[in-house]
């Protein structure tokens, strides 16, 4: 990154900072996130209609504003935009129209409200009315905790969008995406603040990216994607950095984080019709019904807890196992999950505690099945240990493929664990620590004391214990230590004293004998 790009990244997160603490008061960080992140997003909304009607009115050399106050030309420009953006801003409603009104002391939250309402009402009726439904639902402007007055909350409101009109969104470097950073920094900001709670919807970049780049080797083209547990979109939307991805697909339990999935990608310029976010649990209630995926990641809640009821052995994801996942342990019920919804030719690539590596009673039944009878499991990747928000434990990685393409016969295992850089609150995995993982699974060759091709026997003899040290030796043997030469080393540093009866007496030394009281009376 050229320190041009760096430069601006710096300023623009100092803005964004700076605007945050407007809204310090009673509200925790990852509350008011939801006011800053929600008005990004009106501007990035209001700035697309902006330039798609001076787009569509080129032609007819007449303005938006004028278009509107037309019956003719409104009824066309309205139909037009709802076709394709899925709604439509009014121009009084515009956010360059708000700065004003800020400027001259006249704005009011209240007419906010009017502005949003009015963008929601557009989209009724409409195909993206569903995608839409509900985005500002956690921007509440009648909040106390904005101000307990009209007055006080339009202030709080004014500065936030006075401060985001201060931000250089449009640049000409093209290297630089502003919305979009803005966007992943304050999701990410805040995820570090919020704590666990937050961190379980955002995957940092590291991981991200290992992810993303393994599910899309040798694919540079594919229909679907799909995340079970997307949170707020961004581990998905990664995946359009490697690949021409066509439709998007996601679930996530949060209503919060599944507003900001929406947000996320609309914000990141993919078309209504392309991306289908469902709200809800998606163990106890799977909206992917019977869709199958070329493509899936995932870094599902670790360990987290589920009904493990007795009527999900009679749900096809799960019931040719013959066990359930523990009731406070989900962690296979999400892979059986992903299993079950991967195309005849599909990978899932998914996130996980170790502990699924090696965990007896129900999840070895399940670990075992998929290995020996669906032999679904491609490599195991292990990484270094606080790298996520909210929790220190070390992770891995499992890949899993219905073609192996040759390698049915073994799994990879790679032993990452040592490969970051120490950061001031977590660990960060880095470009290069990356670049070894993706290479070293592309060759699958053995790697001392990094990576090795188990063969199924192997597998079967460990009793399907998948834990890494078993395969990969990384014991690195300390050095012998020579003890005569680092005693002769000391005494050329230190002569030896007068012998007292203990101690080591060197061969070849001569030892001078300390004269007693008795033995200094006997010389007179």
């Amino acid at each position: 990154m050229d320190n041009s790009i760096q430069a601006h990244q710096k300023e623009l997160c100092n803005k964004l900072w700076a605007m945050a603490n407007a809204l310090r008061g009673n509200m925790e960080a990852y509350e008011f996130k939801n006011y800053i992140l929600g008005m990004i997003f009106y501007y990035y909304l209001s700035d697309k209609t902006e330039k798609y009607m001076v787009n569509l009115l080129k032609d007819d050399n007449i303005s938006y504003e004028d278009a509107w106050n037309d019956d003719e030309y409104k009824a066309a420009i309205v139909e037009e935009a709802l076709r394709d953006l899925g709604y439509i801003i009014e121009p009084e409603y515009l956010f360059r129209k708000m700065v004003k009104m800020v400027e001259n002391r006249s704005f009011d939250i209240e007419f906010l409200q009017k502005a949003i309402n009015a963008l929601m009402e557009s989209t009724i009726g409409n195909d993206s009315q569903e995608d839409f439904d509900g985005l500002f639902s956690d921007m509440q402007l009648d909040s106390t905790k904005l101000g307990h007055t009209v007055k006080d909350r339009s202030a709080v409101m004014a500065k936030i969008i006075a401060s985001l009109d201060e931000i250089n969104f449009s640049v000409d470097d093209t290297k630089i995406d502003v919305l979009g950073n803005a966007y992943e920094y304050l999701i990410g900001q805040f995820a570090a603040t919020a704590g666990k709670k937050a961190g379980e919807f955002y995957t940092p970049s590291g991981p991200a990216e290992l992810l993303c780049r393994l599910a899309f080797l040798g694919l540079p083209d594919f229909k679907d994607a799909a995340d079970p547990t997307c949170g707020s979109g961004s581990l998905l939307l990664r995946l359009k950095n490697y690949a021409n991805v066509r439709n998007y697909y996601g679930q996530e339990l949060t209503s919060t984080t599944y507003n900001l999935a929406r947000m996320n990608m609309i914000l990141r310029g993919i078309p209504y019709r392309n991306f289908n976010i469902y709200n809800g649990d998606t163990l106890e209630h799977d909206y992917f019904g019977d869709m199958k995926f070329r493509v899936q990641v995932a870094n599902p809640p670790y360990s987290a807890n589920w009904s493990a009821d007795m009527h999900f052995m009679e749900d096809e994801r799960f019931n040719e196992y013959g066990k359930l996942a523990p009731k406070s342990k989900a962690d296979f019920a999400f892979v059986q999950h992903m299993v079950y919804h991967m195309d005849e030719d599909g990978r899932a690539v998914v996130l996980l505690p170790h502990g699924v590596l090696f965990r007896g009673a129900a999840e070895e039944v399940i670990r075992k099945h998929l290995i020996q009878k669906l032999n679904v499991l491609d490599a195991v990747i292990g990484l270094p240990a606080n790298l996520f928000f909210g929790t220190g434990i070390p992770v891995c990685v499992l890949v899993l493929k219905r073609e192996r393409n040759g390698n049915s016969d073994n799994i990879l295992f790679i032993d990452a664990s040592n490969d970051f850089e120490a950061g001031k609150n977590q660990n960060i995995l880095r470009e290069c620590d990356i670049d070894k993982i993706v290479e070293t699974y592309e060759h699958r060759v053995d790697v001392d004391k990094y990576a090795h091709v188990a063969t199924m026997q192997e597998i079967e003899e460990n009793g399907f214990n998948l834990n890494i040290p078993r395969y990969v030796d990384t014991f690195e043997p300390e050095e012998e230590i020579d003890l005569n030469a680092v005693a002769a080393e000391i005494r050329t540093l230190r002569p030896p004293e007068p012998y007292k009866g203990k101690g080591i007496h060197y061969e070849g030394e001569r030892i001078r004998r300390k004269i007693g009281k008795a033995g200094a009376k006997g010389k007179k």
